[in-house]
C-alpha cells in the first residue's frame, strides 16, 4: 500500500494595525515620526518582513493615515466607523468590526489574527513568527499575549482604603508586603510586542482572548505614549543597530 502524505494547510494569519487618529497625551501620536518615520510604519515593517503573516491591514479613522500605511505597504481596505474610534474604543469593538467587514465584503475570514499595536515599534519579526508558531501548535489555547517579568514584584505594592494601606492581594499580609521581592512568585506585564487571537474564537463567544491566553515571554518591550517617551526611544535609535529601522530604509529606498 501506498504511503499517502497529507499536507496541511497552511493558515491565513492576517495583521490589523490599530492606528486611530485621536490621541490626547501626543497629537498624531499614530504618525508622529520616530527616527525619520511615522510610528505606525514601525508596526507595518515588522509585520511585513513576517514570513508567516500573509496580509496586513491598518484600522484607521482618518484618511490622512490611511495614505501613510499605504505608503508603507499597508492594506487600508476601509475606514473604521466613528463609534468604534473614540478614547474608550475597545479591542474587541475593533478587531471584530474588521472581521465582520472582511467576511462581508470579500468572504474572507483568517485562521488567526496577530494584532500589532503601534505604541510598541521595536519589534523583531522573528519573534512575531515565533509566537505564530507556537499558537498554531496549541491547540487548546484561546488567545497568546506577550509579556515581560516585571522587575518589581506588585505583590508589594498596596492600594489606600481609608486612609490607610491595604495589601492588593488577599493571599499577603501587610507584613508580607516587606519581604524580599524573590520571596513572591514572578510575575508578568503585558507589553504589546504580539497578540494572537482566533477568529473564530472572536466570532463563536464573542471574546477577544478567552480564558486560556498562551503566556509569550519576551524581553522589555518598550512602549512609546508620550513625549518623553518618544525623546527614550529617539535616544534608543542612535544606541542601538536595529533591524526595524534598516528594513524602513530599505522600503524609502524603494519610494
Amino acid at each position: 500500500m501506498t504511503n499517502i502524505k497529507i499536507q496541511k494547510k497552511e493558515l491565513d494569519i492576517l495583521c490589523i494595525i490599530p492606528a486611530r487618529g485621536g490621541s490626547k497625551g501626543v497629537p498624531d501620536k499614530n504618525i508622529k515620526l520616530l527616527g525619520g518615520y511615522p510610528l505606525v510604519a514601525y508596526s507595518i515593517a515588522a509585520a511585513k518582513s513576517s514570513k508567516k503573516i500573509t496580509r496586513v491591514i491598518v484600522s484607521t479613522d482618518t484618511q490622512k493615515i490611511a495614505n501613510i500605511s499605504r505608503d508603507f505597504g499597508a492594506e487600508v481596505p476601509f475606514l473604521r466607523p466613528e463609534e468604534f474610534s473614540g478614547d474608550k474604543a475597545t479591542d474587541m469593538e475593533y478587531i471584530s468590526h474588521a472581521l465582520k467587514w472582511l467576511k462581508d465584503n470579500e468572504e474572507y475570514c483568517p485562521d488567526l489574527v496577530v494584532l500589532l499595536r503601534p505604541t510598541t515599534p521595536f519589534r523583531d519579526s522573528a519573534y512575531i513568527d515565533d509566537a505564530i508558531t507556537e499558537m498554531a501548535s496549541n491547540e487548546t489555547a484561546t488567545s497568546l499575549r506577550s509579556s515581560h517579568m516585571a522587575s518589581e514584584s506588585p505583590f508589594k505594592w498596596f492600594y489606600v482604603k481609608d486612609k490607610f494601606y491595604t495589601p492588593i492581594s488577599d493571599d499577603y499580609t501587610l507584613e508580607d508586603t516587606g519581604r524580599p521581592r524573590q520571596s513572591f512568585p514572578p510575575a508578568y506585564i503585558p507589553n504589546g510586542y504580539v497578540d494572537i487571537i482566533r477568529s473564530a474564537y472572536v466570532k463563536n463567544n464573542d471574546s477577544l482572548f478567552g480564558d486560556k491566553i498562551f503566556g509569550y515571554i519576551t524581553s522589555i518591550g518598550y512602549e512609546v505614549d508620550t513625549k518623553e517617551e518618544f525623546e527614550y526611544l529617539e535616544y534608543q535609535i542612535t544606541k542601538q543597530n536595529l533591524k526595524i529601522i534598516n528594513y524602513l530604509n530599505k522600503i524609502k529606498s524603494k519610494t
